[in-house]
C-alpha cells in the first residue's frame, strides 16, 4: 500500500500543514499540489497563471475516494466544489417514485458544484463516484473570494459551464429525439469511445459502467441494454472483452444511430 502525503488547511487559523499521510489503496497517484500538477496545461480550469494555482493550492484539499463513494447528493445545502484530477463520477438525477437518469459522466480536469456553488443553491445533482477517483474540494466561501481576485478564474468557470450547456443540448438531441433503445445505445457507443479511445481505426476504451448505469443513461431498462449488447456482439458490431470495449464496426453503430 502506498503512502501519500496531504496538504490540510485548518480552518480556525488557516495554516497550512504537510506531512499528513494519506493512504491511497486504490491503485491512484495522488496529485498534492496544483502547482506542480503534470496535467495542469491540459486541463481547462487548471490551465491558469502561476500566480493563481499558487492560490488554488493553497486552498485545495485533495481525497481519494473508492468505486461508490458519494461527493455531494441531490438536495444536499451547498459546500462547495469538487474537481476531478483522475477517475470518473457520474452526475444524476432522480425521480420521487426513485427512478434515476445519469445526467452525464464527468472525467478529470472538471469542477462539479459549480452552479450551486456560485448561486448557493442547493446540489442539483447527485455525484457518485463510478472508478476510484481523486476530488479535490474547496470550500464555498474559498472557491467565492478565489473567483472574486482572479479575473481568469471567473472566464474559465463560465467556459465550463458553457461547456456542459452545449453538452447536455447534444446530449438530449442524440439520445432525447432518437427513436428506438437500439439507436440510444449506438449513440452512447459511439460517443464513450469518441472521448475515450487514443484509436480512430478501430476505437477501443474502457467502460466500467454496468448495464442499469448504461441504462440510466439512454433512458432504456437494464434488460433491454443487456439484450441489446448481446444483439450488437452476435453482429460483430462490437467486442467486449472484461471492461474493454471495442468498436469492431464503428460504420454499422453509426448507420444505426443515424450519423453516418
Amino acid at each position: 500500500m502506498t503512502r501519500h502525503f496531504r496538504i490540510v488547511r485548518r480552518s480556525d487559523d488557516n495554516t497550512i500543514w504537510t506531512g499528513v499521510p494519506i493512504r491511497t489503496p486504490y491503485g491512484l497517484e495522488i496529485i498534492e499540489n496544483c502547482v506542480t500538477c503534470p496535467h495542469r496545461e491540459d486541463r481547462l480550469f487548471c490551465n491558469l497563471s502561476p500566480e493563481a494555482v499558487a492560490q488554488l493550492s493553497k486552498i485545495t484539499a485533495a481525497s481519494a475516494y473508492p468505486k461508490g463513494a458519494t461527493l455531494f447528493m441531490e438536495g444536499q445545502p451547498v459546500r462547495g466544489v469538487f474537481i476531478v484530477c483522475s477517475g470518473s463520477v457520474k452526475l444524476s438525477t432522480s425521480s420521487a417514485d426513485g427512478k434515476t437518469l445519469i445526467v452525464r459522466i464527468a472525467d478529470p480536469g472538471e469542477v462539479l458544484g459549480l452552479a450551486a456553488t456560485v448561486t448557493g443553491k442547493p446540489y442539483e445533482l447527485t455525484a457518485d463516484v463510478i472508478e476510484p477517483a481523486q476530488a479535490n474540494f474547496i470550500s464555498r466561501a474559498d472557491f467565492l473570494a478565489f473567483l472574486t481576485s482572479h479575473g481568469e478564474v471567473a472566464l474559465r468557470v463560465a467556459q465550463q459551464m458553457g461547456g456542459i450547456y452545449h453538452s447536455a443540448i447534444a446530449e438530449m438531441r442524440s439520445i432525447g429525439l432518437s427513436h428506438s433503445a437500439s439507436e440510444k445505445l449506438a449513440h452512447f457507443l459511439l460517443d464513450w469511445c469518441d472521448g475515450h479511445s487514443a484509436s480512430k481505426d478501430e476505437p477501443r476504451a474502457t467502460l466500467t459502467m454496468t448495464h442499469e448505469e448504461i441504462a440510466q443513461i439512454i433512458g432504456a431498462s437494464r434488460e433491454t441494454v443487456t439484450r441489446l449488447f448481446t444483439d450488437f456482439k452476435k453482429k460483430r458490431y462490437l467486442q467486449v472483452n472484461g471492461s474493454m470495449l471495442i468498436l469492431r464496426d464503428k460504420t454499422a453503430l453509426e448507420k444505426l444511430a443515424g450519423v453516418a
